[in-house]
Formats: structure tokens, C-alpha cells, sequence
């Protein structure tokens, strides 16, 4: 028999009830909760190994968020109609989680961990992704797995000028941010999010309302550990330690890490070096050092340039390569650097590198995007590719990660807020391939996206550019350093990497981990104000390379041309089965593709022939066209008869051309006057009411031909007459 489930609950601020309920479902799991607003269920499990794998040295934690097409009523299109692999929109929220999750675990706890949320039943207006965060936390905390506190994570939203906590997927569509920010009781976690160039001070206040939000769902957490009555925390097998080889590491390293450090040599060069100290601390423990104590040296050995580095910045205001704590590294950037894409850009940044294309499609080309909740098409995509080589390193290729796809989201929430509205009849695809990597190459593949954009001629109005952010903090004596455009090496020294793209008037895009405690407020203002001075200098180098978007696109990318045309004659364009379109895109070489859009149609046709799209759009024209009285028309004639000729003046409109009306000269047949297939013009007389048949001349079209001087016109009855004798 089911035991009684235990429930807490909590209000949104706009009144939503949110419903946290454990001891249902999955209990044999380490913990399970099911987290419900309106119809939206997800349900999180955790699991964790009591002991960790012989010889771990790193923390092996594992998330995952899946969608089930079932808690929407609908069957997955794949191929075997099941879930596959985790799509981006999955792999995305999983990280958000997992970024948010991570630091929540001791530092020497290396038992595996397993935390999977999933989506079992859908509400069409609840984004589920907003509460995945508090469903794992909520598992991790009726758990009596090893965590530091209880995290919860909300959406924040900027609705007509005010914001909103966890909007609805309506109000979402509405909004000019976008920010998912998780936090413990005390601190910020993780920022992740996008905004129509938002004021760094906007920021800073979504922060505040979603800490306030956040601590209200940490005490609904609270509230069901307690009504679960976990004591405690399980015990674990902690990493083996040694504090003569620390002492000994400390006293061969220390000096020699740190005149290394401070040397600004180039990333091979320094890693070389830290190398050979290394290989040398270890020789130095002697033949008689045992494995483990081999193992405990390396460890100490990288805490120790952790340590030092750190200090070095704080204490020296020294930076690996030299560089002054606001500083940019040298930056290099040009267009068309590839003449076969409709736009490329190489942007170089240091030894960070990103060459990027630009290819322009049709809507054909758009992108499905399946969920749970719905599917749809989107015109603008962006895939980041990080080969091995761009490190130096030798890896297997395969398909892109986690990493690769969390880095293209951010790059492409950036580029996008500047991206044209739907009017604009382009597929855009940007790819960015990493040739060279050592500092944040997301935000290089921003950059060179802008310049590859307007390269192409995609009428983007603003550049946009993107630097990487480091912080160090010293709580003994208060320190901290704010680092501009980190290196590689600098990354993991941080107590906050963060990345913050934008324009000149604003932040577009923003991502963001937060590592330490009591981070205040006024330290975040002071960061985000070096971003935005180090993303204006990169923007200023930007304008310089191209200063606005190509006034048309490349002479080898797909022309392209829309027409509006009423509803009524979109089955006319298509035709029975599609036989009418086709025919047009096989006899002009074109793409056409229709969408109805209320109580019209819009027809756009690609090609990257001028002559042939002009063809079509001419063709199309004819299609739509109600013919008009008075106009003059181009005709086609299709068959010759004895008493005139039919012809084509509009695409599947015929006409009597009689042969009194092809010439001013009488004519007494058609003999060698017209053929099938010749092309004349015409003009519309008039349109019988009764029948509808279309009455043409073509002679009033032709000079009238003058009569000679005196002749006068010839009276009824006077052709019988005979001339009279003299």
C-alpha cells in the first residue's frame, strides 16, 4: 500500500499556487518529488553511489531533463515514435540545472550522482523549465545526500515596463527580457539569459526580485524536509590526504609557480613550464614515493597554482599574459574572407579565433523544433563548433556536447535580438567553427556572427559584441579583482565567470556562475560596468571592420522576392496538387513557398537567377491578376481559327482576338498572319457580362493608318455603282 504523500506549497507573486509533494512516486530512489503548477508536473529523482569509484579524483554528477510527449496527448514524429536523445531545448535546461546544482556538493565528495527531471504532464501556458531547478533541489533536500543548501531557480520576465516572476509562455512572447537566475538562501548561483539591449541597472533589479522569489520556494523546501523528517546527512568516504607532501610540494612549487606566472609568456610556453616543475616535483619525492603519493603530489601541485595565480592577481594586479586587469587582448578582424558564402567574417581575439559563415535560405530551410508543449519552426540558427585542434589537443570526433550547444545558445540569443522581424523572407544560418581557443570563444563567435551578418546583407541595425568576465575574491582581507576578457587558464580561477554580450545602447545576452558567497550588489554594478566598457572597445574595432550591413546581399545568394496576395488566390497559385507551383519552379529555376497569414497569402520566390525570378514573379502576378479593362497585356497565342485567334493574355485566361481586330488592314484569313506560340500584345475592350468571354484588339494598338488627301470615306450603296462614260 502507498504510504501518505507529504506536500508544501507556495504562491507565486502573481498568485499561482505551486505544489511540492514526496513519498508518492519513485520511492526507491534516494529522493523523489513531483513539483505541480496548474496541470505542469515534472518529476525529479536523485541517486548517488555510498561509495566512490576506486581511484575518482573529480565529482561524476550527471543531469538530465527530459520532456515526454505523452504529458502534452501527443506521439513523437521520430522515425520509432518514442523519446530519443535529449534535444537542445533538453540539454539546455539540463545545464541550467547542473550549473546550478554543482557547487551545492562538497569539494571532497566524488560519489556519482544522478539527478533526472521529467516532464510527465503539460500545461500549455506553464513553462516547465522555470521549475525544473526546484524540483531537483527539493529532491536533493528529502534526500540525505550530502549538500551544502537548498537552491531554487525563476524565470523573470519584463512585461509592458514591469517585471514578472516566472511569466506564462503568452506573456513570455510579450517580453523584452528574459533572465533564468537560481540563488541559495543568501547568494546568487547562475544567471542565464537575454534582453532587448536592457540597461545594466535592469539587471541588476531582476536579480534582486528573483532572490526575493527564490527565498520564498528555499523555505517551502525547508518546510517539507522537515514534515519528511531527514536527520541528517550521510557520511562519506573522504579523498585520501597527505600534509607532508603538501608541505613538501609547497616548498619545491611555490616560487617557481609563481615566477612563472608572472612571466606573460604565451599559453604552450607557460603550460610547458608548469609541466616541467611537475615532472620534476614528482622525481624529487624519490624512487621509494608510492603511487598514491605521486597522485596526492599532482593534486597539491594544481591547488598550488590555483593559490598562487590567485594571489598573484589580488596581491600584484598581474595578470598571466601580462595584461593590466581591464584590458583587452589585441584584436584582428575581417569580412569575406571566403568568397563562396553568402557571408563570412574572421574574428581573432588573442589566441581565440572564430570563423564564421553566413548562409541565407528559404523556408524550406527552417529549423522544427519539437517539445512537449508544441512544435515550431524557427528562421534563425546558429550551431558552434569546437574541433580539437583549436586547443592543441587530440579528441574523438563527435556529434556536438553540451558545451557546444550552450555556447551556441548564448551567441545566438545575442545576435538574435537584432535579427529582422518575420517580414524578413530568409532562412539565416550562422556557423561558427573555433580554429583557435584560449578565452571565451562564444563570445568571439558573437562577434564575428555580427560582422558575418553584415557581410551577407542581412539587414541587421546594430553591431553586437560579447567579452568574457572573470572575478577573484579574497575574504580575509576583502580583495577582489575584476578581470576583463579572461584567458583559458584564467576560467577555473574565478569566483564568477561571467559573459555579457550587447550593443552600444544595451545588454543583449548574459550568462553567468557564481561561485562565492555574499557577493554584494555594488561589486556586481562595478563588473558589469567594466563588461560594458570592454564591449564598447570591441564594438568600436567592429564598426571600423564593416560599418553597416551591406546594402544587398552577395551576387551568387538566392534573390528574393515577396508578393501579399489574397486569400482567394492561393489555391490559383498552387494548383491541383501543387501542379501549377511546380511547373513555375521548374520551367524559372525558382523556390516559391506560400504562407497564409490571416485573410491573405504571402508568396516569396528565391532564385539565384534575376532573370528567372523576375519570370516567376511575372507569372505569379498573372495568376493573381483580375483582368482590367483598358490594360494592355502581353499575350501568347495558343490557336489559329478561321475567323481569329485565341490567345493568353493572363496565366489560364483566354481570349477571342478576332481578325477584325488584328489589323487595320482588312483581311480575308489568317493565312501566315499569326502562329501558335507568337508573342503579342493586346488590349482588353471589354468583358461580356452575360458570358464573361474577354473581348481583345490588338490593332488599336497599331498606328491608324492616314487616308490619302481627297479621298473622302466611301457612302453605303456607292461600291454597286458603275463609273460614267464621258
Amino acid at each position: 500500500m502507498l504510504s501518505q504523500p507529504i506536500q508544501a506549497s507556495f504562491k507565486l507573486p502573481n498568485g499561482a499556487e505551486v505544489i511540492i509533494e514526496t513519498g508518492k512516486l519513485a520511492r526507491q530512489a534516494d529522493g523523489a518529488v513531483t513539483v505541480r503548477q496548474g496541470n505542469c508536473i515534472l518529476l525529479a529523482t536523485v541517486v548517488a553511489n555510498k561509495e566512490p569509484k576506486e581511484g575518482q579524483d573529480f565529482f561524476p554528477l550527471s543531469v538530465d531533463y527530459q520532456e515526454k510527449f505523452a504529458s502534452a496527448g501527443r506521439i513523437p514524429g521520430s522515425f520509432f515514435k518514442r523519446e530519443a536523445r535529449l534535444n537542445d531545448y533538453e540539454i539546455l535546461t539540463s545545464r541550467l540545472i547542473d550549473r546550478a546544482l554543482r557547487p551545492l556538493f562538497p569539494e571532497d565528495y566524488l560519489c556519482d550522482v544522478q539527478v533526472l527531471v521529467t516532464l510527465v504532464s503539460s500545461d500549455p501556458e506553464i513553462m516547465p523549465d522555470a521549475l525544473a531547478c526546484l524540483a531537483a533541489s527539493a529532491a536533493l533536500a528529502v534526500s540525505d545526500i550530502p549538500i551544502k543548501e537548498i537552491i531554487s531557480e525563476v524565470r523573470i520576465g519584463k512585461i509592458d515596463g514591469q517585471m514578472v516572476v516566472n511569466p506564462t509562455r503568452s506573456e513570455l512572447e510579450k517580453s523584452d527580457m528574459e533572465f533564468i537566475i537560481a540563488a541559495t538562501n543568501k547568494n546568487l548561483m547562475m544567471v542565464e539569459g537575454e534582453a532587448k539591449e536592457c540597461a545594466e541597472e535592469d539587471l541588476v533589479k531582476a536579480l534582486e526580485l528573483a532572490h526575493d522569489a527564490i527565498r520564498v520556494q528555499i523555505k517551502a523546501q525547508e518546510e517539507l524536509r522537515e514534515k519528511v523528517g531527514v536527520k541528517g546527512k550521510r557520511d562519506y568516504k573522504k579523498p585520501e590526504q597527505n600534509e607532508e607532501i603538501q608541505q613538501k610540494v609547497i616548498a619545491f612549487a611555490k616560487e617557481r609557480v609563481y615566477q612563472i606566472s608572472k612571466s606573460a609568456s604565451a599559453k604552450h610556453e607557460r603550460s610547458e613550464a608548469y609541466d616541467k616543475v611537475k615532472e620534476e616535483l614528482i622525481a624529487s619525492l624519490g624512487e621509494e614515493a608510492s603511487d598514491l603519493d605521486k597522485k596526492l603530489a599532482k593534486k597539491y601541485y594544481e591547488d598550488l597554482k590555483w593559490e598562487v595565480v590567485r594571489n598573484m592577481i589580488l596581491d600584484d594586479r598581474i595578470r598571466l599574459d601580462g595584461r593590466k586587469l581591464d584590458e583587452i587582448r589585441p584584436l584582428s578582424m575581417e569580412v569575406e574572407p571566403l568568397p563562396s558564402p553568402h557571408g563570412s567574417a574572421l574574428f581573432t581575439r588573442g589566441e581565440t579565433q572564430s570563423l564564421t559563415t553566413v548562409t541565407l535560405g528559404t523556408a524550406l530551410d527552417q529549423l522544427l523544433i519539437e517539445s512537449a508543449a508544441k512544435s515550431d519552426y524557427a528562421k534563425f540558427i546558429l550551431h558552434y563548433n569546437f574541433p580539437p585542434f583549436s586547443t592543441g589537443e587530440i579528441k574523438m570526433m563527435r556529434g556536438p556536447g553540451r558545451r557546444e550547444v550552450g555556447h551556441g545558445n548564448l551567441a545566438m540569443r545575442s545576435l538574435k535580438q537584432m535579427m529582422p522581424g518575420n517580414e524578413y523572407a530568409y532562412t539565416t544560418r550562422i556557423v561558427s567553427d573555433i580554429l583557435e581557443s584560449n578565452g571565451s570563444s562564444s563570445m568571439a563567435t558573437v562577434c564575428a556572427g555580427s560582422l558575418a551578418l553584415m557581410d551577407a546583407g542581412v539587414p541587421i541595425p546594430k553591431h553586437v559584441s560579447g567579452v568574457a568576465m572573470g572575478l577573484i575574491t579574497r575574504t580575509e582581507d576583502g580583495k577582489y579583482a575584476i578581470l576583463t576578457d579572461i584567458l583559458g587558464d584564467e576560467d577555473h580561477l574565478g569566483d564568477m565567470d561571467f559573459k555579457v554580450t550587447g550593443t552600444r545602447d544595451g545588454i543583449c545576452g548574459v550568462q553567468m556562475d557564481i561561485k562565492v558567497d555574499g557577493l554584494s550588489m555594488e561589486v556586481m554594478r562595478e563588473a558589469l560596468e567594466q563588461a560594458r566598457k570592454g564591449r564598447l572597445h570591441i564594438l568600436d574595432a567592429m564598426y571600423d571592420c564593416i560599418p553597416a550591413a551591406r546594402p544587398e546581399v552577395k551576387p551568387h545568394t538566392p534573390r528574393m522576392e515577396k508578393l501579399i496576395i489574397d486569400k482567394e488566390f492561393i489555391g490559383a497559385v498552387i494548383g491541383p496538387g501543387g501542379k501549377v507551383i511546380q511547373e513555375i519552379q521548374r520551367v524559372t529555376g525558382t523556390t516559391i513557398n506560400i504562407e497564409e497569414i490571416g485573410n491573405y497569402g504571402e508568396v516569396s520566390i528565391f532564385s539565384a537567377d534575376k532573370e528567372g525570378l523576375e519570370k516567376a514573379l511575372v507569372w505569379v502576378k498573372g495568376l493573381v491578376a483580375v483582368p482590367q479593362v483598358g490594360e494592355v497585356y502581353e499575350a501568347t497565342v495558343k490557336s489559329i481559327k478561321d475567323f481569329g485567334a485565341f490567345v493568353e493574355f493572363l496565366p489560364k485566361k483566354e481570349g477571342l482576338l478576332h481578325i477584325s481586330e488584328i489589323s487595320w488592314k482588312r483581311l480575308e484569313s489568317m493565312d501566315g498572319v499569326l502562329k501558335e506560340g507568337d508573342k503579342i500584345k493586346v488590349k482588353l475592350l471589354g468583358i461580356d457580362q452575360r458570358t464573361g468571354k474577354f473581348k481583345l484588339s490588338r490593332k488599336v494598338l497599331m498606328p491608324k493608318p492616314e487616308r490619302p488627301q481627297g479621298d473622302r470615306p466611301q457612302q453605303p450603296g456607292e461600291e454597286n455603282k458603275q463609273p460614267q462614260a464621258e
